[in-house]
């Protein structure tokens, strides 16, 4: 009986494929597709540097554009956005509550990412675990406190906690910590999320070294402890990066590698054994490079190969880019660039 249901499942899900963004989560991996799959839309973040010095001055909010960019990616199947916001551009002394009018005007940015139908909108904390140059909870005394991050996040969880769609990525590209001590900086922004009733949103943990994919388990597995505040680990996922340049910095036009074997291969296999699962919200390539259509296309469909492991993916990145940006997924109108049109839609619209 279990068979036959899978198997009309399935058959129903192939007269689908064309609307895949309709396919629920459970067929969309009996079709060995992920999840999610989408586009960070950049903007808020921009006047940050990876010391966590962010000038909210300098951010450029995607406003209805980055909607309209999201209308448009949802059209052609995609189903994900990740929204990168600097702290400071939330709060404008760290310790304090969240600007009212700041986060009015990212709410809607992020109303937006819901009302396109989106099946994931991730709030990303763009600060590379610092403020100002200090480290969370490791830059004593001077340094931002696990209560401080805590309770920025307790603000943002609350606001957002009868939203399910909503993901909560609690950092980005964290670098140079001392993991015990960023294990328990986890946890405390996880505990203050889920206290506040948020406990079907996903929470999204990211290592150390930049959230590089590979040697995550390594450098990073002890982030397998942190639990819900029931004891639980529902929905905690482990978040990484990958580029797929010379130096694995995103800065090249050319891509030289799929990163399989060095980064997602080993990473599947520990979290295989784990029993866990990950989200890659940042990888990317040049625009018009055949390279990196190529690579990149390897590497989506080792991810939907490997669904049972990897939820989904995000893409770097539109929104507030310019078609200059040697990394820009901007669409020109209706019309995407290369790596969207030939790459990334055809890897998660089947």
């Amino acid at each position: 009986m279990g068979f036959i249901l899978r198997a009309g499942v399935l058959f129903t899900a192939l007269l689908l494929l064309p609307f895949a963004s309709c396919i629920p989560a459970s067929v969309r991996r009996l079709t060995g597709t992920v999840t999610y799959g989408g586009i960070n839309i950049a903007g808020f973040e921009f006047g940050c540097d990876d010391s966590g010095n962010c000038d909210p001055a300098k951010a450029t909010p995607p406003g209805q554009s980055g909607i309209d960019q999201m209308n448009h990616f949802t059209s052609k199947g995609l189903n994900a956005f990740r929204l990168p916001v600097s702290w400071q551009y939330l709060t404008s002394s760290i310790g304090s509550p969240v600007d009212a009018s700041r986060i009015a005007a990212y709410n809607k940015l992020v109303q937006g990412c819901l009302n396109s139908g989106a099946e994931m909108c991730i709030i990303d904390l763009h600060n590379y675990a610092r403020w100002n140059g200090k480290t969370i909870g490791q830059s004593a005394p001077s340094g931002p406190t696990d209560e401080q991050f805590a309770e920025l996040w307790r603000q943002i969880a609350a606001k957002y906690k009868t939203q399910s769609r909503v993901a909560f990525g609690i950092m980005n590209e964290p670098h140079n910590l001392n993991m015990e001590t960023w294990v328990n900086t986890a946890q405390a922004a996880v505990t203050a999320i889920r206290k506040t009733g948020a406990t079907s949103n996903i929470i999204l943990l990211p290592g150390t070294n930049h959230q590089a994919a590979g040697g995550f388990g390594k450098r990073s597995g002890g982030l397998a402890a942190v639990k819900n505040a029931d004891g639980s680990k529902t929905n905690l996922i482990f978040d990484v990066h990958q580029y797929l340049d010379s130096d694995s910095t995103g800065t090249h036009a050319s891509c030289t590698t799929n990163g399989i074997q060095g980064s997602f291969a080993p990473l599947t296999a520990w979290a295989r054994k784990q029993k866990r699962q990950v989200f890659l919200s940042e990888i990317g390539g040049g625009s018009n490079d055949s390279s990196c259509i190529q690579y990149l296309s390897q590497t989506l469909s080792y991810l939907n190969d490997n669904s049972d492991v990897f939820l989904g993916w995000t893409t770097w990145g539109a929104g507030s880019f310019k078609q200059s940006y040697v990394l820009s997924e901007t669409p020109n109108g209706d019309s995407d660039v290369p790596l969207v049109a030939q790459c990334i839609i055809p890897s998660f619209v089947k």
